[in-house]
């Protein structure tokens, strides 16, 4: 009897697999010819979103270090007979009305970032019929918010002309895909400066993760060797002054972040899925308990409107701040199109590469690298860029944690539109997402920075023509805290280390033309005037 009520439960699933893959919409996944069922592909959605949902948090968190769409005019006066706010209300110690617009701002992102990959999956999945799930990426948002914007707007391009960069990158891009250019456009970048790309963009996620504003406040501000460690306490930190030696060390915060870190890290040495997710739990549960020293929730007036809202646990919040928030008035500035020049490779290079490497990885391949409904994948990629601009997010990109989905069994759009559906769920509860902290984020900023590490190995470091560049590419990433200045230093360096040698092989090929314009010359010459004839009628 037992055997019969264990052998229930699959025999139902089994015939819904049946019955799902005969159905019309199985027919148009193509469930069955792709060798799988409708509860591999469910469970292989769920597999993805565990790993990719620190993007709703981490997203977020990056964009608003930019201020988004905050000006000086939201800083209140601190007292009645106090002068207007100036710039530097934006700064440390933050002005609480402009603390309060970052409040609002970041909830804005969080269903900003929802809606961009919500939309973005779907598309993806019910169109190219790929199980790859997309988000704004990681690198292009810490580019948006650090370079480009600056941290609370102290950049060259404000942030509603920044997303105006993004659009028409978007558009481009879309352009791009629908003529069959981007795979050649990427192919136009020296190799060592493409793979070694990923890599700086790692290094560049990890130093921010390092820090005191968006990360686990590792390392501060010196003003002798520009950098040292720092792990201060709040009280302890000024954005531009030196760290308190005396403090190192000793933050609670710092030490939470760090159980975190480890925390992630031994699920990733043990393949368990949602590392990132069990690490951003725990720092964050902990950070909620009131009257701590490590709690989110502080004793301000901050610190109680951000309580206050994290009780509502559900709500459902509409975009105020950032949607549509577009504005075209300073396209005209080199800042402008060296942001969206910087973008728009970016993407060609990390979302082309992630799309062929999950579609051979996922066996979908042939021995020329195309895949089934690779048009329709870089189309449905393009367009979520143009949609996440129009929200107020960073560029959307297919994100490699879509071989978590893969290796579940994931075969076809099913697992991409699962995805969404997972995103829509979390769109109900963005007073919890917004209360996730700093040093929760840190970590999985570190890790990540690690993972995209990877691509160094396919570097030829025994040749310093490729090694210098991308070294130069490297390094200058996080110390410039610019992907477009490694990039331009690594092609830079690649092209000067490469002059002699194209130069070389130019003069060869004038040589052999030559010698080869004589040789004929004296053939046709000592041919007789057969010979001579049939030179002059050509």
């Amino acid at each position: 009897m037992e055997t019969e009520r264990g052998s229930t439960g699959p025999g139902r699933l089994a015939r819904l697999n049946v019955w799902f893959a005969k159905s019309r919409a199985g027919r148009r996944f193509k469930v069955e010819e792709r060798g799988t069922t409708l509860t591999t592909e469910l469970r292989a959605g769920t597999a993805t979103f565990l790993t990719m949902a620190y993007i709703l948090a981490v997203n977020a968190s990056i964009l608003s270090d930019s201020g988004a769409t905050c000006t000086v005019s939201d800083c209140v006066p601190l007292c009645p007979t106090c002068p207007a706010p100036t710039e530097s209300c934006k700064f440390a110690p933050v002005n609480p009305g402009y603390s309060a617009c970052l409040d609002r701002v970041r909830r804005d992102l969080i269903v900003a970032t929802i809606v961009s990959s919500l939309l973005g999956s779907f598309i993806m999945g019910l169109f190219a019929n790929l199980p790859l799930a997309l988000a704004p990426g990681m690198g292009t948002n810490a580019y948006f918010a650090y370079t480009v914007v600056g941290f609370h707007g102290s950049g060259n391009v404000p942030y509603k002309t920044a997303l105006a960069a993004v659009f028409i990158e978007g558009l481009i891009f879309l352009l791009i895909s629908a003529v069959g250019l981007r795979a050649r456009l990427a192919r136009l970048v020296p190799r060592p400066v493409r793979v070694s790309s990923s890599a700086g963009i790692g290094l560049f996620l990890a130093f921010i993760g390092l820090q005191n504003n968006q990360g686990i406040g590792l390392v501060g501000f010196n003003p002798s060797t520009l950098l040292t460690l720092a792990a201060c306490p709040r009280e302890d930190r000024v954005s531009v002054a030196p760290v308190q030696t005396l403090a190192n060390g000793t933050s609670p915060t710092f030490w939470l972040a760090i159980v975190g870190f480890v925390i992630i890290a031994y699920c990733l040495v043990k393949k368990i899925k949602g590392a990132m997710i069990y690490g951003i739990l725990f720092v964050t549960i902990v950070s909620w308990f009131r009257n701590t020293s490590v709690t989110a929730f502080p004793h301000t007036s901050a610190g109680d409107a951000a309580y206050d809202y994290f009780k509502k646990v559900v709500d459902v919040h509409r975009i105020e701040n950032t949607l549509g928030a577009l504005s075209f008035s300073g396209a005209r500035g080199g800042r402008f199109w060296e942001a969206l020049v910087t973008f728009l490779y970016v993407d060609i290079l990390d979302t082309t590469g992630t799309l062929y490497s999950m579609a051979r990885f996922a066996g979908f391949a042939d021995a020329n690298g195309e895949f089934e409904g690779q048009y329709f994948a870089f189309m449905s990629d393009a367009s979520a860029i143009v949609i996440g601009s129009l929200l107020g997010t960073s560029p959307v990109t297919a994100f490699i944690e879509s071989s978590t989905g893969i290796r579940e069994g994931g075969r076809t759009g099913l697992t991409a539109v699962t995805v969404s559906m997972y995103f829509f769920l979390a769109f109900f509860f963005t007073p919890l997402l917004a209360s996730i902290p700093a040093w929760a984020v840190g970590p999985p900023l570190i890790l990540v920075g690690l993972m995209m590490m990877r691509s160094v190995t396919e570097v030829d470091w025994d040749d310093m023509r490729d090694a210098v560049p991308a070294f130069i590419t490297l390094i200058l990433m996080p110390l410039t805290y610019s992907i477009a200045y490694g990039l331009i230093g690594g092609i830079g360096t690649y092209i000067v280390l490469h002059l002699w040698d194209w130069g070389e092989a130019g003069v060869r090929r004038v040589r052999r033309r030559r010698e080869g314009g004589g040789a004929t010359e004296n053939g046709v010459v000592g041919g007789g005037g057969e010979e001579e004839v049939k030179r002059i009628e050509v």
